[in-house]
């Protein structure tokens, strides 16, 4: 874990019901991260945290402005603090 670190993002857009977490959770895969991704019912948000080296955090970042294509982005509320190494794999959760 060490150099390790953890992104919380919030997505605000169209990213609910288009396959967001679905798609969030193979590209986290493919980038070798752990952490969970949900839907937030409240505002109709995506929510997630991951943890990884910073350069697979820094292009999953980048992955989560683009989103699937069925998706509209609008922006990417993101912020980064060490990682904890609570987590196994990456999950889709409810909130």
């Amino acid at each position: 874990m060490t150099g390790h670190e953890r992104l919380s993002a919030r997505i605000v857009g169209r990213v609910q019901g288009v396959g967001f977490r679905w798609w969030a959770r193979v590209r986290a895969d493919e980038l070798g991260l752990t952490g969970w991704v949900a839907n937030d019912p409240n505002d109709r948000t995506v929510e997630l945290v991951a943890e990884g080296p910073p350069t697979a955090l820094d292009a999953f970042e980048r992955l989560l402005w683009a989103g699937p294509s069925s998706a509209q982005v609008d922006r990417v509320e993101a912020s980064r603090e060490p990682a904890s190494g609570g987590f196994r794999r990456f999950e889709i959760t409810r909130p």
